[in-house]
């Protein structure tokens, strides 16, 4: 039944509906559409108005609420043109405005796929239409009327630009303005937070000089920085017109007579700037010029919108799929969790001053976040008190995350404490939660501390100290709100002095230290253990335990315990499996040996001295408190010698 209820919790994570996707595309597109320059419409698949941004409004005299379901003829007779097959292009139409009288347009047109069907986004600027009087009027409506057909090309070009055609398409309209206009460099650039220009995406005519990296900034320019910080105009038809002798003399320096650097401001936030520059002595700026690079470069300003836009579009789903993750994740882990708790957790048992003087302990740290350090012999519950500690805490709403650094190889542990990003090395194929991550909001257990290699020590004081991970593969940095209880059953002031642990990492973890005492120390407590793990193995088993001889009970007071409470429940549990009756009888380890005279063989005194090891550990041979640590044998020597002694585990 937990398992089931675990499962089902997987599926509570963030989800979005098609229809939720299908509004936020729209909602996208509309802020998209609102900052064009152009009048712009958005069409659905059927042929009806979806979108109509404040521009058309004034252009066609209606209110959006009147367009939007209607049939795109209303305002377009003969419907849309037909799309461009290449780049988005712009063509000359008929329009008609609310009160009925036609009037001719530029119309742009592009298109955009959603899983509800092809949108199409249409650009609209308004065209002059009186009759030519004579040369000049002519070449000037030509002039209007080109400049109308740029603005809704790029008006719609760059509302629906895949990002990596973005900088190709802003030097192609650069090109365009330039040869247009006569320019002699254009150069469009993003400004960061601190002020700093980027490198520019540019257009230069052929025997001119590419832009400046402008490396100087706020200095080689400080007024024409402050006038674009104010989100103004910086304009001159001459260099001599410029205020500030500093700005004067750099302008001259970089060959500059005429200039034109218009700000580009979303949301009121100066996020770049584009710059029109004249190499040459030419005539002055006419009004009229002014006004188009202005409009221009409204065009430019929907780029940085719209990227802006997607950066916070990304940054929104990155962080609904880091929480599907981490809930996946704790599920699992969760699910884990449920299964060990069947098996030996719960409650801490005994009623001795040693384990009052502990509990004592815990619940005065329990309320705070303070790091707590474990200390004790292996096997004595150190888990089960950092446990407690986390029950008692404000943390209890979420899981525990458990962590042996000793049981881990060294060349993963890195990853399993901080995550990783696909591709950080060979094997990592996908992307992993660290279990810091994991953790987040509630409490980690790094058990046997000690033993952690000296790399991951430098990182995980790191993150001691600044509350921050970073995954493997990735210098982004992720912060944490985690409370860390450590346990170790080395003297880690000895590690220090010698070289193998890192002092400073040992204050950071010694903040609230307790020692947890040995069973030895509490062996008024052992009748109360063995019941509870008979209690324990006795449900597993399917057993009936009536009652335990008093001596046996009194000759497991009398026992020197080396693996501590560990040693102890694996002795009941070989009782148990071992037991045919309700009465059990509990065979002290010392009490395995072969009956009779010992062998004084040195091969045959190996033997039993190996065997005994692995009984009082349960045969298990691998990690902190395992067989070959306690003889001091690197695990595959002692598996050779097992075998060459022939000692085998027993079936149960």
């Amino acid at each position: 039944m937990p398992e089931e209820s675990t499962a089902s919790q997987v599926n509570m994570g963030p989800s979005e509906t098609a229809w939720e996707r299908h509004h936020t595309e729209l909602e996208a597109l509309r802020l998209a559409v609102e900052s064009l320059p152009a009048g712009a419409l958005v069409i659905r698949p059927d042929g009806r108005i979806a979108i109509v941004n404040r521009q058309l409004e004034q252009l066609f005299g209606y209110r959006r609420e009147e367009l939007v379901g209607q049939p795109v003829g209303e305002v377009l007779p003969g419907g849309l043109p037909d799309l461009p097959s290449t780049r988005p292009g712009a063509s000359r139409r008929a329009a008609l405005r609310r009160d009925g009288s036609q009037f001719p347009i530029e119309i742009g047109l592009s298109t955009i796929a959603t899983e509800h069907g092809t949108f199409v986004i249409a650009a609209v600027v308004g065209v002059a239409a009186q009759p030519p009087s004579d040369d000049a009027t002519t070449e000037a409506i030509d002039d209007e009327t080109e400049f109308e057909r740029l603005i809704a090309e790029l008006s719609v070009q760059f509302i629906n630009l895949p990002g990596d055609r973005v900088e190709a398409a802003i030097r192609d309209a650069l090109q365009r303005i330039g040869e247009g206009l006569d320019l002699d460099r254009c150069d469009f650039r993003k400004i960061q937070p601190d002020g700093l220009l980027l490198e520019p995406v540019s257009w230069v005519r052929a025997g001119f000089p590419d832009a400046p990296a402008l490396v100087g900034g706020p200095v080689s320019f400080p007024w024409a920085y402050e006038t674009i910080r104010t989100g103004k105009m910086v304009c001159f038809s001459s260099v001599d017109e410029v205020p500030n002798a500093t700005d004067r003399d750099n302008f001259r320096s970089l060959g500059i007579h005429a200039l034109i650097a218009v700000p580009l401001l979303v949301e009121g936030q100066l996020l770049g700037v584009v710059g029109f520059q004249r190499l040459r002595e030419a005539p002055p700026w006419r009004p009229e010029a002014i006004h188009r690079l202005g409009v221009i470069a409204a065009a430019f300003g929907n780029v940085l919108a719209r990227q802006k836009g997607d950066e916070a579009l990304q940054a929104a789903l990155a962080e609904v799929q880091r929480l599907r993750d981490q809930l996946q994740a704790e599920n699992l882990y969760l699910r884990r969790e449920v299964v060990k708790e069947r098996f030996g957790s719960g409650i801490i048992v005994g009623q001795t001053a040693a384990v009052r003087r502990v509990l004592a302990l815990v619940e005065q740290v329990a309320p705070t976040d303070s790091t707590v350090l474990l200390l004790g012999e292996t096997g004595t519950g150190k888990e089960l008190f950092a446990t407690q500690i986390h029950e008692l805490s404000t943390r209890r709403g979420r899981s525990m995350v458990r962590v042996n650094c000793a049981a881990i190889p060294a060349t993963l542990i890195e990853s399993e404490l901080f995550g990783r990003e696909k591709g950080a090395f060979t094997d990592a194929l996908s992307r992993q939660i660290g279990r810091f991550e994991l953790a987040d909001h509630s409490t980690i257990f790094l058990d046997e501390i000690g033993d952690l290699p000296l790399d991951v020590q430098v990182k995980l004081l790191r993150v001691l100290e600044e509350r921050q991970i970073e995954r493997l593969g990735s210098a982004k940095g992720i912060r944490v709100d985690t409370r860390v209880i450590a346990a170790t059953h080395r003297d880690l002031e000895q590690r220090v002095a010698e070289g193998a642990f890192r002092e400073d990492l040992f204050y950071r973890l010694n903040v609230f230290p307790i020692q947890v005492p040995p069973l030895r120390e509490r062996v008024e407590d052992i009748p109360l253990l063995v019941l509870r793990f008979v209690d324990e193995f006795a449900k597993s088993f399917g057993k009936r335990i009536e009652a335990i001889p008093r001596e046996n009970m009194a000759a497991l007071q009398q026992y020197s315990w080396p693996g501590n409470i560990r040693e102890l429940r694996n002795v009941v549990e070989r009782a148990m499996i071992l037991a045919t009756g309700p009465r059990l009888t509990i065979v002290l380890p010392s009490a395995a040996a072969p009956a009779g005279k010992p062998s004084s063989k040195l091969v045959d005194v190996e033997r039993e001295h190996i065997r005994a090891v692995l009984e009082s550990v349960a045969w298990r041979i691998r990690g902190v408190g395992g067989a070959a640590d306690r003889l001091g044998l690197p695990p595959t020597t002692l598996e050779t010698r097992m075998a060459k002694l022939g000692i085998t585990r027993p079936k149960a």
